[in-house]
């Protein structure tokens, strides 16, 4: 539901902390992944799947830009390239409860360059400052952008830096650098996450000369000791697939990447008791369990009974009739392997 104001004292947000944040993942960063990785982390700055700014152009609000107040700091993320479309997003974004927009100029799929947004605007620095410019005028919210080193043949310093000028001119306050160019041509977007080699002294480099940029690393992170070395070097790091895979490093991120020490990290188990509530009231709402227990699978990663987790969850989540008890049961058997391995 739309609304004018960020909480119920109508107060704007605090500034952004972008020390870590969790990647934009299509099909995977929806809303009920989002309230799960809030219950690992309380600042880990979550992101919104892209939203196609001509989806919101033609009124498809409640499907795009639903979202609980619980999963706050949260930033939505367009994909577009027409400045009136994304004009609308940002003061849809604003109304909605969102804390920032992102633009996408990083996502190399054949369609999303079918519909000119993604890595290919990062051909044409003037527009993307435009897009920028409208979505800046639009509403009081920061405006960010993430994108890539590079696109094809046009991946020098010069390129890339000219870029990051454009956009920060254009009232851009940070930029999250995926380390990796983008093949348009002859790469589908599972290759070109994998095949052009990162190179983080590019984005140090942008780093170096725009000071006064938030400027946030992505691309390669593996996990947390990673992510505290780069943030020495950096504004911020993005996770992306480490934090989906294993979301429970996320609960060590408020203590070790933002210095929060005035509470314990919850432990797996409280994590999935938090997130029973909003299950149960989701499955009321006609919500299918598959469709979030599908994010929680890598909950007990690495732990003995993690293989019986995923396999039950796997094995009775899709019935149609599947309810809460499902997920019990099989936090019971990782309990049980728990404690066989134990005694």
């Amino acid at each position: 539901m739309e609304s004018d104001s960020f909480d119920a004292a109508g107060r704007w947000p605090a500034a952004l902390d972008r020390r870590l944040s969790v990647a934009p993942m299509q099909d995977w960063t929806d809303r009920h992944d989002r309230y799960f990785l809030r219950l690992c982390s309380r600042h880990t700055l979550l992101y919104t799947e892209m939203i196609p700014a001509q989806a919101l152009w033609h009124g498809k609000r409640d499907e795009f830009l639903s979202h609980s107040a619980c999963e706050r700091p949260v930033a939505a993320q367009f994909g577009g390239s027409d400045p009136e479309q994304l004009r609308l997003c940002a003061r849809l974004a604003q109304a909605w409860g969102y804390d920032e927009v992102n633009l996408n100029v990083g996502c190399p799929s054949d369609r999303v360059q079918s519909g000119r947004f993604g890595a290919c605007l990062m051909a044409e620095p003037s527009l993307v400052a435009d897009l920028v410019a409208a979505m800046r005028e639009a509403c009081q919210l920061p405006i960010t952008v993430k994108t890539r080193i590079g696109i094809d043949d046009r991946d020098s310093d010069a390129d890339l830096l000219g870029f990051v000028g454009a956009v920060r001119d254009a009232g851009c306050e940070a930029v999250i650098v995926h380390a990796r160019k983008a093949w348009l041509k002859g790469l589908n977007p599972k290759q070109n996450r994998e095949i052009p080699p990162l190179d983080y002294d590019r984005v140090r480099r942008v780093k170096a000369q725009f000071p006064d940029l938030e400027v946030i690393i992505n691309g390669g992170v593996r996990d947390l000791d990673q992510a505290a070395e780069l943030v020495e070097d950096f504004d911020g790091v993005m996770l992306g697939r480490a934090a989906y895979h294993d979301p429970y490093l996320l609960a060590q991120a408020d203590q070790r990447i933002f210095g929060d020490d005035g509470q314990r990290a919850p432990d797996r188990h409280e994590i999935l008791e938090a997130y029973m509530p909003y299950m149960a009231e989701q499955l009321d709402h006609g919500v299918r369990l598959s469709h979030m227990t599908r994010h929680i699978m890598g909950l007990f990663q690495g732990l003995p009974g993690a293989r019986r987790w995923r396999r039950y969850l796997s094995e009775h989540a899709h019935a149609p009739d599947a309810g809460i008890e499902v997920v019990r049961e099989a936090a019971r058997n990782v309990q049980a392997v728990t404690a066989s391995a134990s005694a």
